[in-house]
């Protein structure tokens, strides 16, 4: 089999060494570059043709959102980004996943040798998705017949009443930043509240809820423990901690804890989606976008058997067709469709069960 064939393009020697080293230790990659700024990575690359690139993002003489912005433009490939757990690192990484970065890492402030050597294996398992990841460049949900279908426009008109019983649940991992955008942006103000989980490490999530608050017609943060849980706002689980849905009187409430790991993750999918399943019940929509793994289709599955009526994200405008494959597998999806067409079937399902609701009234 093939080895991947990876270019670190990194302004630190040692990081540089480090990654060079956890990549070629691996017997299905090896590091065939480094380079210490883009201007150098660019005749690498040319010459070097490489499968993936893990780029930093603060460097000499062009820095890498620069970079990546020509790069993606010009001769699209998969991108790994190495950013440091600042808020502007944050900032910075957000910004990369829309120009169309596969994934990132967050490297350590301090003790970079050791904490890079503790994140060998997510470094790893990413390069070894973003190989096989559909790219997308900026403003393209993804690559595939379903990227290039005519774009559906949400009509603005408003939801109703029914708005303030039902609750969506999202739940999303690689190339999730994206799509999720995609389906907030199009989601009225008066929509049902949005609870979402990404995965994504802790320092980011509040990055990511400002930006998605500035975008948005929905209100969008970072959900705290105990806050009630209201249409027209979307929650998404800091990074690092648990988000589920609890019942408080008439209310639903967010629920954000500490814990173990689930399927690897925390924040968790399943978390979240068997919250939907045993509290929500018929009144849960469930959204599984792109991502890698199987984290919640087995719960999304249990949110079907409990009454959801369930979205799956179809394999074409998916960036890793992971999390919905493994969704579709275990029975849980009601809809499979293109990304682009999701907010729009989601708000019609909304309409069509308001109606049948007002005809019994």
């Amino acid at each position: 089999m093939a080895k991947t064939r990876v270019v670190v393009v990194d302004d630190s020697a040692l990081v540089r060494s480090l990654l060079t080293e956890i990549i070629n230790k691996q017997p299905d990659m090896e590091c065939i570059g480094a380079a210490a700024d883009p201007l150098v990575a660019r005749e690498m690359i040319r010459e070097l043709n490489p499968d993936v690139i893990t780029l930093d993002v603060e460097m000499p003489r062009m820095d890498g959102i620069d970079f990546l912005g020509k790069l993606m433009r010009l001769r699209p490939m998969p991108v790994v980004m190495v950013s440091t757990l600042t808020e502007r690192g944050a900032d910075v990484t957000l910004r990369a996943l829309e120009l169309g970065a596969v994934d990132f890492v967050a490297k350590p402030k301090i003790g970079v040798a050791d904490g890079l050597k503790l994140l060998a294996h997510e470094i790893t398992d990413k390069v070894r998705i973003a190989a096989k990841a559909h790219l997308r460049r900026a403003g393209v949900p993804a690559a595939g017949a379903a990227a290039n279908a005519p774009r559906v426009i949400v009509p603005p008109a408003s939801i109703g009443r029914l708005s303030t019983e039902k609750i969506i649940f999202i739940g999303a991992s690689t190339g999730g930043t994206e799509a999720t955008k995609e389906v907030l942006m199009n989601l009225p103000a008066d929509c049902p509240a949005v609870v979402i989980t990404q995965h994504m490490p802790q320092g980011f999530t509040k990055s990511y809820a400002t930006r998605l608050d500035g975008l948005c017609k929905v209100r969008v943060a970072e959900a705290r423990d105990g806050e009630r849980i209201l249409p027209g706002h979307a929650y998404i689980a800091p990074g690092g901690l648990h988000l589920s849905v609890e019942r408080s009187g008439s209310n639903y409430i967010a629920r954000v804890r500490d814990g173990e790991p689930v399927n690897r993750h925390k924040p968790s999918v399943e978390v979240l989606f068997k919250s939907a399943a045993r509290v929500v019940g018929p009144n849960a929509l469930g959204l599984m976008l792109t991502g890698m793994g199987a984290d919640g289709a087995t719960a999304m599955r249990e949110m079907r058997d409990a009454g959801s009526y369930n979205f799956v994200q179809d394999e074409a405008s998916c960036v890793v067709f992971g999390m919905p494959r493994e969704a579709i597998a275990a029975g849980a999806a009601h809809e499979v469709l293109p990304l682009t067409q999701i907010a729009s079937k989601l708000i019609e399902r909304l309409r069509s069960t308001s109606d049948m609701a007002m005809t019994r009234v």
